[in-house]
């Protein structure tokens, strides 16, 4: 079977803090082949460490569950998807705007998704109540 993508990477990890790092560089490693500036590589650890941290926190509250990162390059695209089987998001919109937050008692800013599309090219997100959530993220990376 041919893959229409350059190439493409999945992982799966528990949703445990001590994962976002692991996450962030794994991410990182992967779009490595890309040639990316030092400040995209930037770009794409803050937005990988923002979705993935929003699993653990939001989409299983504390609970263990099963983050899932699959990374794509097609062309000088990185295409970055991180899900979760957690609780979902009622309504994306609002939780896609600045500042709101469902954890305010844990001192979560609500930059999350603010965040996400400030340092990616492109942000899709898609929830299901009781389903779970997918973030999709695309960073352009420049020609060298």
């Amino acid at each position: 079977m041919q893959n229409k993508y350059d190439n493409e990477m999945n992982l799966e990890i528990l949703s445990k803090s001590n994962n976002e790092a692991f996450a962030r560089v794994t991410v990182a490693a992967f779009a490595a082949s890309l040639d990316p500036t030092i400040e995209e590589i930037a770009d794409i650890k803050t937005a990988v460490s923002e979705a993935v941290t929003n699993c653990i926190i939001h989409g299983y509250e504390g609970e263990t569950g099963i983050i899932k990162i699959n990374c794509k390059i097609d062309k000088r695209k990185l295409i970055v998807e991180i899900s979760d089987t957690g609780k979902g998001i009622e309504n994306v919109d609002i939780a896609k705007e600045p500042l709101y937050t469902t954890k305010a008692d844990l001192e979560r800013s609500g930059m999350g998704f603010t965040i996400m599309e400030s340092f990616m090219d492109e942000l899709k997100v898609e929830s299901i109540l009781g389903l779970g959530t997918k973030v999709t993220m695309i960073k352009n990376i420049k020609e060298n």
